[in-house]
């Protein structure tokens, strides 16, 4: 059996396996063009913040993006899903409407395959460390940052380049929860220190 199609069996555990996961769906597609974002969702798992956020994330700072409205969506999925993380709510819902986007497949498959190099050195720098950063009460701090990462993105997207700040450190907070890894947990607060002062002078 293919390794990619094994691995869609369980919860991805990292940066390529989530990748993997959403490869599988663009080859598995009923639709020739194009995916929603519902169905790329659906692909890592509904019921696991990380890989959520970590896909949202990804979103966030792709290609995508440019077209216009896209930025200001990531940053609301990004808000609906930490905002329920928050909470601890164990059923995560999301709009079905936003959900409803589309993206072309090929460049859903192109931009998977041309960030494999970037996953594998990723990858490799991941490991269960610091576990209980990724636990109640620590991982409710997690979910007020990135609800605060997604708050500064809707100021940020007036400025060209400037959301990649807050979607980076959603993606490091999503690849810290995929991975039970609490120095990425640290890396996201980092980065979203990081977008803040980029944002301060927006807001302030």
């Amino acid at each position: 059996m293919p390794k990619r199609e094994k691995q869609t069996r369980g919860k991805p555990a990292n940066l390529n396996g989530v990748l993997d996961e959403i490869i599988v769906k663009c080859e598995n597609d009923d639709t020739p063009d194009t995916l929603t974002l519902d169905e790329i969702l659906d692909s890592v798992g509904r019921r696991s913040y990380g890989p959520l956020l970590l896909v949202i994330g990804l979103f966030a700072i792709s290609p995508a993006t440019v077209v216009p409205g896209m930025t200001w969506l990531a940053a609301a999925l990004t808000l609906i899903v930490a905002g329920q993380m928050a909470l601890g709510s164990p059923r995560i819902w999301l709009p079905r409407k936003a959900l409803q986007a589309q993206l072309p497949r090929d460049a859903v498959k192109s931009g998977v395959e041309k960030s494999r190099g970037v996953a594998k050195a990723v990858d490799k720098l991941l490991r269960p460390r610091l576990i209980f950063l990724s636990k109640p009460p620590f991982v409710n701090v997690v979910a007020l940052l990135v609800i605060a990462a997604a708050l500064i993105t809707f100021p940020l997207g007036l400025i060209p380049f400037a959301p990649l700040a807050p979607g980076l450190a959603v993606v490091f907070f999503g690849l810290g929860m995929v991975a039970r890894d609490g120095l990425w947990l640290a890396l996201g607060a980092a980065a979203m220190a990081g977008a803040f002062l980029l944002a301060k002078p927006l807001i302030f």
